[in-house]
């Protein structure tokens, strides 16, 4: 399998399992079901680590090093999967307190896309729009 495989099956899953997870904001399964496939992203980059890292030149001591790591296509597959699990897992913690604190659907929902697409971003949106810190 070649890593572009691999990023393009991740890359459809994780829509899925976004769509899953906005779409069953209601529902008590919605974010579980986001967490399976965001455990899933965890096996798939775990493999990846174990069988293609070794080869990869560069390291995580300064930017240079990190540039380097990630002209590697499969450091790269790695690295991109390593955001899909924990934004999904993230947005998973989002609605299951969205759901816990009873907050309405325009509440949370916005935080959402920004989480898929930015991560921390959208936990931030999230965390403004509950009105409370963490």
């Amino acid at each position: 399998m070649q890593p572009e495989t691999v990023f393009s099956v991740c890359n459809t899953t994780a829509l899925i399992a976004w769509i899953v997870l906005i779409a069953g904001y209601r529902k008590q399964w919605a974010p579980r079901a986001a967490r399976w496939f965001s455990l899933g992203f965890a096996v798939v980059y775990s493999i990846v680590i174990a069988l293609h890292f070794r080869g990869a030149d560069g390291d995580f001591g300064s930017l240079e090093g990190v540039m380097t790591l990630f002209t590697n296509p499969w450091a790269v597959t790695a690295g991109w999967v390593h955001y899909l699990a924990f934004d999904l897992f993230v947005g998973a913690a989002i609605v299951d307190e969205g759901q816990q604190q009873g907050l309405p659907w325009w509440r949370v929902m916005p935080a959402l896309p920004l989480t898929f697409l930015f991560g921390p971003a959208g936990w931030l949106l999230f965390t403004i729009l509950r009105g409370r810190a963490v």
